[in-house]
């Protein structure tokens, strides 16, 4: 059984983790670089994370399990369930284009991405935190689009997930830097994803 100082002793470890994943890359993360990272003995680390994987593992939960909390934090009709009333659009785009602000987010999903094509559990993570991220953004469509088939629905969705996550790559300073007007074009073209017509020939017409 669980201690709570145990969690926090493993919270410390995952946050050195982190800082490592951020600070040197995913090449650098072992099991004994985080050790050393956070002061303790290999065998302690070990204790809690017998191999790489299972601190990869734990990780990467906890950083996707983190980001979908902060979205339904701070946007409550997010809710898995359907409860709540729906975000409004202008308001759901501006929180996910705030979180480029953050510069260690942006490092720490593009080393998660980097990862994810070269290790298959983690692609298999990475794949579950974008079907459920789609889930809720569908959701959000259809109580604005209710008309649209489920196939258009989650098509749009996933395109709306691809431009704002894409955009943190022009955005964040990697590959580009942000600009009042890409943030507009940005942003009307994820409004109108959202809460656009459907083409006339759009999927499963």
């Amino acid at each position: 059984m669980s201690t709570a100082k145990g969690s926090a002793r493993r919270a410390a470890l995952l946050d050195a983790a982190e800082a490592t994943l951020v600070g040197s890359g995913h090449a650098a993360l072992s099991v004994r670089a985080v050790a050393d990272a956070a002061g303790v003995r290999l065998g302690h680390l070990q204790y809690y994370f017998p191999t790489r994987d299972s601190l990869l593992e734990a990780v990467l939960d906890r950083l996707l399990r983190r980001s979908l909390d902060r979205l339904t934090e701070v946007a409550p009709g997010l809710a898995p369930d359907g409860s709540g009333e729906p975000v409004p659009p202008e308001r759901l785009i501006g929180l996910l284009l705030a979180e480029q602000d953050n510069p260690e987010l942006v490092r720490v999903f593009a080393e998660l991405w980097a990862l994810a094509a070269r290790d298959e559990a983690v692609a298999t993570a990475v794949r579950a935190f974008y079907r459920q991220y789609a889930d809720l953004v569908t959701e959000q469509i259809r109580r604005h689009l209710p008309g649209l088939a489920q196939p258009e629905l989650r098509a749009r969705a996933e395109v709306f997930i691809a431009l704002l996550e894409g955009s943190s790559l022009m955005r964040s300073g990697i590959a580009g830097n942000p600009s009042p007007a890409t943030d507009a074009l940005i942003t009307r073209t994820a409004l109108t994803l959202m809460t656009g017509p459907a083409a006339h020939h759009g999927l499963g017409a």
